[in-house]
């Protein structure tokens, strides 16, 4: 709504003769507080909708960078495992009397242990 100045004399002459003279800047100061307010409220809407909106981006964020959390491999180490015990790449018993690989050999730095 675009108001000239022909058009704000206008209402201003038809104001000040249906309140008088004597209430026209009381109803002045109302509507200029009631704008104020009005300002106030919407700015305060639209800083809530724009942090709503800064909080969904950075959850989104979030979600696209890091990675899925997988679970970490159990470390083993090598002193806990018996000598005697069968390697975890031959399949004992798989039905045809075979293993799957060859069986272990002894590592190079344990000779004579």
């Amino acid at each position: 709504m675009n108001l000239g100045f022909s058009e704000m004399l206008f209402i201003f002459f038809i104001a000040l003769l249906i309140f008088g003279p004597k209430k026209l800047p009381e109803i002045g100061r109302q509507i200029g507080e009631a704008l104020i307010q009005f300002k106030r409220a919407s700015n305060e809407f639209k800083a809530q909708l724009e942090e709503e909106v800064r909080n969904i981006e950075a959850e989104e964020a979030r979600k696209t960078i890091a990675p899925p959390e997988t679970p970490a491999p159990k470390a083993i180490a090598l002193e806990t495992i018996p000598r005697d015990a069968p390697h975890p790449e031959v399949a004992p018993g798989n039905g045809t009397g075979e293993s799957l690989t060859a069986p272990p050999t002894e590592p190079t730095g344990r000779q004579g242990a």
